[in-house]
């Protein structure tokens, strides 16, 4: 069995991949959430694995908080789709599943600043060289 949740692209992570902070009500007025299929796609579960994971309840709209459940966002009706915060779902991934994300480090493409730096290395190392030898003649 797989033993770890597939990672956001690199770059970004988790809770990145949303815009402003998690919970934070954007401009628009919604709020930075995942549904199921996001929560499906981050832990690498079948959708209905991620309804089993789910702290729902036929009888109560939102039950109480459950440390071994996935728990969504407080619901105002019933037919309201579950929704996640990201913390959770990361909370619930890594101490309830024991997994560990999968974090790909790509190397950056080098900048223009970063190679304009290295020229200027090269050079103060040059004129180090030049110094070192000058130094050593007299």
């Amino acid at each position: 069995m797989n033993t770890d949740f597939i990672a956001p692209g690199p770059g970004e992570s988790l809770l990145s991949s949303f815009s402003g902070a998690p919970g934070e009500v954007s401009a628009d007025g919604t709020t930075n959430r995942l549904n199921i299929e996001d929560v499906q796609r981050y832990l690498n579960r079948s959708r209905a694995s991620v309804y089993r994971y789910a702290n729902t309840d036929p009888e109560l709209l939102n039950p109480p908080y459950d440390p071994k459940k996935l728990n969504p966002e407080i619901r105002r009706d019933k037919d309201d789709p579950l929704e996640f915060h990201p913390q959770e779902v990361r909370r619930f991934a890594e101490e309830v599943l024991g997994l560990n994300p999968t974090i790909q480090v790509q190397p950056s493409e080098e900048t223009v600043t970063q190679t304009l730096m290295r020229q200027i290395l090269h050079e103060l190392q040059a004129i180090h060289h030049l110094l070192q030898a000058q130094q050593d003649k007299s």
